[in-house]
């Protein structure tokens, strides 16, 4: 476990989680210069009701206190009255301080202003003080097991005054437990509370300071543990048992999904980014007349110390000395990352062992089979290359994924199985990969390439009939560009253009048949399997509409820079979806993998038509099918020529959030009117959605829309008859 740690924390120096300035999240810090302007620790809970009452001010949205109130103010004047002598000097000064406010009830007073989170601490250990019972806002629900069986346990706490914690919007736990070597990894998000006189099992779970903070932040109502046996963790539970996501429910309408995934305990794996100076504001500073209000304005506020006397130094896997405040912060951030930007949680899966020891099984089962076959030779090699393939595949799973993955057990499995194992076998092996590198180098790109040599067993030589989606991009325009640019220039801009379109195919799982020029013919689900690809197809148009903006936004600034005219490039996207003959085309001195067909033939007359109805993407109704959730718009019904069926027509504006927008969802509403009338030869109708959809229509819609308006103009002077099916007819391949 240690030398486990010690990797995973190498992990975290090497790539520290990047700090987001954005992020909602700040420290009110009690450091040595408010301790000089306010005096030494702890204040009077009046002092503290200030710095309420200046954070509700500077509007903060909450407030997260990492400091305990658990007893009564000692400066309270109640409480000075009592300790003063019982003497008759002192009857009128004690009259007079029982008359004075209360610095509890203060407090109290301020925080009903501003929605407040108070901490308190879970303990191992009786501290000799009455306990007063955190009172719980938001509740607790599980999904499969019990997370009681698995979330830390405590038997004592020390919480917060009962008067404060009547106003306070939440409780949370300040608790943060260290490893063996004090170095704090994991952040418990719930712990068991079990007094000592509960009897077996546990009374409460109680949510952490950071999880309750976010909670009241997003007006979250309560909280869904979701542990093995749940309907979403059915393959992990045949393997471990533990918790693996906690969910805050509740939260109102447009607010966003907040599911933290955790180790079996339900603690959060921190992923730190060391001290950031930038994450704190001194309480002193708040005072300030001139204190910019945008640092607190909207912000999670965390209240708490970095001063060296008060005791909450702690050490993380980046930091030696880092407060406990700042953990708590890095916590709230990390979540919010997920919930709002969709970043990599880090995270070690609770089945996470199991599968480890699973796959050191398996892979020696294999190993020793195949020693087995071909005859044991010890390979140093072989053995370096297990070592590199381990931590390599570990360092990777935690770059690109977030998973902490043990690279010990199958290291050391390689280290001793894959140095006895063949060098026949691995010879074989090899000779085979290459084979199939040599053969399809010439016709697939590199990526798939590594993908068939992996697994040969998906490639099948030869034509078949499949499913695909055919895209046909070519840049409008491009004679008239050509006669425009000397060669050095055309090729740049050629290159710049083709690179990154190719690189978005590629990306999107699409193989690159053929460039025909300034055009890429590209197809999907050949020569391996790709779900649902005619949505890979449209996602990769769409972002080559966001491409090509800012290649042509790269064009301006360089022409600027030269004193030139600046190229701008147009370009039109065509997609079909149909069955193609999939296979080696060519002859023998040259071969292809390519596709043929009908649906390759449509796809390249969409896109000639794209120009027609002076859109950039046109999909036909076979792609659009699979992207219903997408903004899609339907453009026509057309008969192409040399084709005797109908084919609608349909464009794409963006993905399922744009598809959300109360904009789009009105345009579509008025356009399909449109459509309608248009079809049913209702002119007038036809006329009045056209008018509502230029209304709320976007800039480069609006041609598409005159062309419509142009139609029913015709149609209206001149009637197409009673059995027009409201089909129009292209004249040519480009409409």
């Amino acid at each position: 476990q240690e030398i486990r740690n010690w990797v995973f924390d190498n992990y975290q120096r090497m790539a520290p989680r990047v700090y987001d300035p954005n992020l909602p999240v700040r420290i009110a810090d009690i450091d040595e210069k408010s301790l000089a302007k306010f005096g030494q620790w702890p204040w009077s809970r009046a002092t503290v009701a200030k710095v309420v009452d200046r954070l509700h001010e500077l509007g903060a949205a909450v407030i997260a206190f990492d400091v305990l109130f658990s007893e009564p103010d000692r400066t309270a004047p109640k409480a000075v009255a009592a300790s003063l002598p019982d003497d008759p000097n002192f009857q009128q000064a004690k009259a007079e301080m029982n008359t004075l406010p209360d610095p509890d009830a203060m407090l109290a007073t301020a925080m009903r202003q501003v929605p407040t989170a108070l901490g308190f601490a879970l303990l191992d250990y009786d501290p000799k003080r009455p306990e007063a019972r955190p009172k719980p806002v938001g509740g607790f629900s599980a999904l499969g097991d019990s997370p009681l069986d698995f979330a830390p346990q405590m038997s004592h706490v020390v919480a917060a005054l009962p008067e404060l914690q009547a106003v306070a919007a939440g409780n949370g736990a300040v608790n943060a437990l260290p490893d063996l070597d004090g170095v704090i990894r994991r952040v418990p998000l719930i712990i068991a509370y079990k007094p000592e006189n509960a009897g077996t099992a546990p009374d409460a779970l109680l949510p952490a300071l950071g999880l309750e903070a976010i909670r009241i932040a997003f007006q979250g109502r309560s909280f869904t543990i979701r542990s093995s046996h749940a309907s979403a963790e059915t393959f992990a539970s045949a393997v471990a048992n533990g918790i693996g996501a906690i969910r805050i429910e509740g939260i109102p309408e447009g607010g966003p999904s907040v599911i933290i995934k955790t180790d079996r305990g339900g603690e959060l794996l921190l992923h730190d980014t060391g001290h950031r100076p930038e994450r704190f504001v001194s309480v002193a500073d708040l005072f300030d007349p001139n204190f910019p209000r945008g640092k607190v304005e909207g912000q999670i506020v965390l209240v708490g110390t970095t001063v060296e006397g008060l005791k909450d130094i702690q050490t993380s896997p980046i930091e030696p000395r880092i407060s406990g405040v700042e953990i708590h912060a890095e916590t709230i951030e990390q979540i919010l990352e997920t919930a709002l930007t969709g970043a990599t949680p880090l995270v070690r899966p609770y089945w996470s062992d199991a599968a480890e020891i699973a796959f050191l099984v398996v892979f020696g089962m294999v190993v020793i089979g195949f020693a087995y076959r071909a005859g044991a030779v010890i390979s140093v090699s072989i053995a370096v290359l297990a070592l590199l393939v381990a931590f390599g595949g570990s360092w990777w799973l935690f770059k690109n994924h977030g998973w902490l993955v043990d690279p010990l057990y199958p290291a050391g499995t390689a280290l001793v199985l894959v140095m006895v194992a063949s060098t026949v076998t691995y010879i074989r092996t090899e000779r085979e990969k290459a084979h199939i590198r040599g053969a399809f180098s010439m016709y697939l790109s590199p990526e798939m390439v590594e993908r068939v040599a992996k697994h040969p067993e998906l490639l099948k030589l030869g034509g078949e009939n499949r499913e695909v989606t055919v895209m046909f991009t070519d840049i409008r325009g491009f004679t008239k560009l050509s006669e425009g640019l000397d060669p050095t220039a055309l090729t740049h801009v050629i290159n710049a253009f083709l690179t990154p379109m190719s690189n978005l195919i590629k990306q999107h799982n699409g193989t690159i048949d053929k460039y025909i020029g300034d055009c890429i013919m590209a197809f999907w689900n050949a020569p391996v399997d790709v779900p649902h690809h005619p949505r890979e197809a449209v996602r990769t148009a769409v972002e080559m509409r966001r491409t090509l903006k800012r290649l042509n936004e790269q064009f301006a600034a360089e022409a600027q820079a030269s004193g030139k005219v600046p190229v701008k490039i147009r370009a039109g996207v065509g997609l079909n979806t149909g069955i193609g003959c999939v296979g080696n085309m060519g002859s023998e001195q040259r071969l292809a993998y390519s596709v043929l067909g009908d649906t390759v033939n449509t796809a390249s007359r969409l896109e000639s038509l794209s120009p027609a109805y002076f859109v950039d993407l046109v999909l036909s109704e076979q792609t659009a099918a699979d992207c219903a959730d997408f903004a899609l718009l339907e453009l026509d019904q057309v008969k192409v020529k040399g084709k005797a069926i109908p084919i609608r027509l349909f464009t794409c504006l963006g993905f399922e959030a744009y598809a959300a927008r109360p904009d789009y969802k009105a345009l579509r509403e008025h356009h399909d009117r449109m459509l309608a009338a248009y079809r049913g030869q209702d002119w007038a109708a036809a006329e009045e959605a056209l008018r509502e959809c230029l209304e709320v229509a976007p800039e480069r819609l609006r041609p598409f829309y005159g062309l419509y308006e142009k139609r029913i103009a015709e149609f209206r002077a001149d009637p197409p008859g009673a059995d027009w099916d409201g089909v129009y007819v292209a004249k040519s391949k480009t409409g």
